[in-house]
């Protein structure tokens, strides 16, 4: 089932929810909602859902305007963070639910019900379980089940509420990667909602980031890591470095340096911000008295763990903090090339971006 999002706005009180949101959802695609806390992708994924109405705008489910449809008739399957499974029923139980408590005319049998719950117990790879209540069960097993309730109403769309944000880090990665396997096994129209760019780029086929109430970007994983459209989807997907400097004729002028940036052959002057990720610096020792083109840091402390070092660098002559940003540079490297370069904390250093993307101040 696809799913239209048409010109969607929602106000709490004087709060800004959802600001003119429009998004295109093809049948069978497995869509994160990415952004901060307080950004709307859950008040977004509730009046897809039917739980929360939209002030303005459309929602459409192939086509056929749903706004006012009942949330019961949506065909709609959720899953939320905290499972919601009912705690004196057996996992069999909890999954049958929701086919027993249909109306009698499409109510299945007793032994329809049973095929069905086995069968989607095996999907979800917990048959096993069957007779055992929620609480002898562990976090991943109690999220599994309740995505596997879910599933049992047969929906033709499938919403996650930060489904795994309970969860510990290692049993996060191991459900995510099955999460996916099952979407490719079932092509169930599915929406989940998270804060984790990690998770939105490893899972979604394609991500919607969003920010105060609007959509900022929307694309494949690949792409909006490759092509952030913004400072925010740069600032927020993964860590980066902030130099601040200005733009004039395509050269953006950086203390200690100079950026290439031909997008930018308009701007005059203009206040310039180069976003660089730690992976996209060069790290080379510093030799006194020579010219560099690069920013001369101290190396104020260095993290080897596994095949990357980790070094965060403080610009020298840099003491104040600009618009707030942390003044630190950090750099990784591969932990061979930090050993074979001999590097010291407190030695001086020159990094020099080899990759940046630079956005001026009031350009679009």
């Amino acid at each position: 089932m696809s799913i239209e999002i048409r010109n969607v706005s929602k106000n709490f009180g004087d709060f800004k929810a959802l600001q003119d949101v429009s998004v295109n959802i093809e049948s069978g695609e497995l869509i994160a909602l990415l952004g901060p806390s307080g950004c709307g992708k859950t008040t977004l994924l509730r009046i897809i859902a039917g739980l929360e109405s939209a002030d303005a705008g459309s929602i459409f489910f192939s086509g056929e305007d749903t706004t006012d449809v009942h949330v019961r008739e949506r065909q709609v399957g959720f899953v939320f963070q905290h499972y919601a499974l009912f705690r004196h029923m057996t996992v069999f139980e909890n999954v049958a639910f929701g086919l027993r408590v249909r109306p009698r005319a499409t109510r299945p049998s007793e032994a329809q019900i049973k095929a069905k719950v086995h069968e989607l117990l095996g999907l979800v790879q917990l048959d096993w379980l069957a007779d055992r209540f929620p609480s002898q069960l562990s976090g991943g097993q109690r999220q599994r089940i309740a995505l596997a309730r879910a599933l049992a109403v047969e929906p033709k769309v499938l919403l996650l509420d930060e489904p795994f944000g309970a969860l510990d880090a290692k049993v996060r990665k191991e459900l995510r990667r099955w999460l996916r396997r099952l979407h490719d096994e079932l092509h169930v129209t599915s929406i989940f909602v998270t804060h984790d760019q990690e998770e939105a780029l490893e899972v979604a086929d394609r991500v919607v980031l969003m920010n105060h109430g609007v959509v900022e970007q929307v694309g494949t994983p690949q792409d909006v890591w490759d092509h952030p459209a913004s400072p925010f989807v740069y600032g927020f997907l993964g860590d980066v470095n902030l130099f601040h400097g200005r733009a004039h004729e395509g050269q953006v002028h950086l203390e200690g340096m100079q950026l290439h940036a031909p997008e930018h052959a308009q701007a005059q002057h203009a206040k310039a911000f180069a976003y660089v990720r730690p992976h996209d610096l060069d790290v080379q020792r510093y030799t006194p008295g020579t010219a560099v083109d690069g920013i001369v840091a101290t190396l104020e402390r260095a993290i080897v763990v596994g095949p990357i070092a980790r070094l965060e660098l403080h610009a020298v002559g840099d003491t104040q903090p600009q618009d707030g940003n942390d003044p630190i540079i950090e750099a990784q490297i591969p932990a061979q090339q930090f050993r074979d370069a001999g590097f010291r904390e407190g030695e001086t250093l020159v990094v020099t971006p080899r990759r940046a993307r630079v956005f001026v101040e009031g350009a679009s």
